[in-house]
């Protein structure tokens, strides 16, 4: 932990700065150095055996991915970190470190698909059963805890439809039946939110978003507490999983400005959002720092701040509403279309829900989902203006 010279905690953006940072270790140099590694020699056949030193093997760690995981550890307040290759890596990674053939996990019904995917194939063919629940239930999650539910796995905001759910009453649940409990925490980052404060074991991000901030780095990281840690350990370890030393100390340099980013992406989303739900051709605007979103208290309760994500409902006749859609996307300039977020850079994309088992798609329209880049907010109003011009054409 950064403190400052009375021993107190020091802010976030001063953190930010300052964690994973060593610069005696490396001559004064400010950045760790970026380390390629495969082989790593030993002085002597005795060190070599008894794997007495720091580093053994480049799958193993390098002091650049250390300098990494030192910096997610203490945003975490965790007892370790692994790097992983992509966000979804970090989901599947800790989900087959902990679970065994004939158990029961319970999933977020708004979870990130990719992650429905891997419970249906996978996870399935383990022998595992997936059951998907509303993610506000809240204290209701005990009834549908069995004695072999194992796990259970929750992402707040939910993806795309940004439902709130309440992490420290169903954590205490799952924990009082004997379940670990996973978080994908990656919209609101650990700068906004402390899964692990809230009695969650595992923390996963996709690392891919606000920590690289410029649409260039693909990584996961998971974190997790003291009882979890070997677990997750040790499948990165048996698995021979790890990135580059280049994607490592992108992610590290990411790191120094996402407070800043962060503030940014935030004041211009809540901007945008306000102004669209002012809008006579939208139907609704799902954005959990709108007092008028239905997980808002929640939201305005645990956590510290939101994202520049978040989505709203072109609003349309049925019969009209992929067309209308499909207009509205392809008149925008400023707004790329494309998949992924926290980059500098709006996106758009369109919303397709049909894998919902319980929560279905809000009604009015066509749902659209926005990332909110670093662009003057009156340009980007000035964009979406363009695309509703053109889906009123219809």
């Amino acid at each position: 932990m950064v403190k400052d010279v009375a021993g107190g905690e020091m802010g976030i953006n001063t953190r930010l700065a300052h964690q994973g940072y060593s610069p005696r270790d490396y001559h004064g140099f400010v950045n760790p150095p970026v380390v390629h590694a495969s082989t790593v020699l030993f002085p002597d056949a005795r060190t070599l055996e008894t794997s007495g030193q720091p580093y053994t093997y480049g799958t193993h760690g390098t002091p650049t991915t250390d300098a990494l995981c030192a910096a997610i550890n203490e945003l975490e307040g965790s007892a370790g970190t692994i790097l992983l290759s992509s966000g979804l890596a970090s989901i599947t990674v800790p989900f087959l470190a902990v679970l065994r053939p004939g158990d029961h996990i319970l999933v977020v019904d708004s979870v990130y698909f990719p992650t429905r995917r891997f419970c249906g194939t996978v996870l399935a063919r383990m022998g595992v059963e997936t059951e998907y629940y509303d993610p506000e239930i809240g204290a209701g999650i005990s009834s549908l805890i069995r004695p072999n539910t194992r796990l259970v796995h929750l992402e707040a905001p939910g993806s795309n439809t940004f439902e709130m759910q309440d992490v420290r009453v169903i954590a205490d649940a799952a924990h009082a039946a004997g379940a670990i409990v996973s978080m994908d925490n990656t919209w609101a980052t650990p700068l906004y939110f402390k899964p692990l404060d809230f009695g969650v074991d595992i923390s996963i991000h996709a690392a891919t978003k606000y920590p690289s901030g410029h649409s260039d780095v693909l990584m996961g990281t998971v974190s997790a507490n003291e009882k979890l840690w070997p677990a997750i350990d040790e499948m990165n370890l048996v698995m021979g999983l790890c990135v580059s030393g280049d994607d490592a100390y992108q992610i590290l340099r990411g790191l120094r400005t996402m407070g800043v980013r962060l503030e940014r992406h935030q004041e211009s989303a809540l901007n945008v959002a306000q102004w669209l739900e002012g809008r006579d051709d939208v139907a609704s605007v799902l954005h959990p720092a709108l007092p008028s979103f239905p997980g808002h208290d929640v939201w305005k309760r645990d956590f510290k701040g939101a994202s520049g994500v978040f989505s709203f409902v072109l609003k349309s006749e049925p019969e009209k509403a992929k067309a209308r859609a499909h207009a509205f996307l392809d008149r925008l300039k400023l707004f790329g279309l494309g998949y992924s977020w926290g980059g500098y850079e709006s996106l758009a994309v369109p919303v397709n829900l049909g894998d919902r088992k319980i929560r279905k798609a809000p009604e009015g329209g066509a749902l659209i989902r926005l990332q909110i880049g670093l662009e003057d907010v009156a340009d980007l109003q000035r964009d979406l203006e363009t695309g509703f011009r053109a889906a009123a054409e219809l």
